[in-house]
């Protein structure tokens, strides 16, 4: 389908950021959306980038992919084509407009911490918090079958 064409051409795209080396991708997950009416299912997933860009700019850059796959931001929380999201940079913390390092949701959603686990199972966010304790807190989803990219 299109949710799978859009991963597919996402991480494509992730794979050709300038500065950049995209080192792994989780197995998709499908969730329930979050936002306002009803909407479908979303496939998600992480990926691990090594860069040398700036946060500022991998989002700029994020933001950039999303256009090219005719993301609009219509509604905040609305139906949303490709949603890509700057999670962690490292341990670094950024506190700027626009720009919240750690995601600031990142601990509240299983979508996002189960595949983050997949990659990095040893990972401790900036806080000390071990990502395993954080995932024990949250309901499980199993991973997404059939070919993805």
């Amino acid at each position: 389908g299109w949710s799978r064409l859009r991963l597919r051409r996402a991480v494509a795209a992730l794979r050709h950021l300038p500065q950049s080396c995209l080192l792994a991708h989780s197995p998709w997950y499908r969730s329930a959306a979050i936002g306002p009416g009803i909407q479908p299912d979303y496939l998600n997933g992480v990926v691990a980038l090594h860069t040398t860009l700036r946060p500022r700019q991998l989002l700029r850059w994020l933001q950039r992919i999303e256009r090219t796959q005719r993301r609009r931001r219509r509604r905040v929380w609305g139906p949303r084509t490709l949603d890509l999201d700057l999670l962690l940079y490292g341990q670094h913390q950024v506190r700027q407009a626009g720009l919240s390092i750690p995601h600031p949701q990142l601990g509240n959603r299983n979508f996002v911490v189960q595949p983050l686990c997949v990659l990095a199972p040893q990972l401790r966010l900036p806080s000390g918090l071990a990502l395993l304790e954080l995932a024990s807190r949250l309901p499980a989803l199993l991973p997404e079958r059939g070919h993805l990219p």
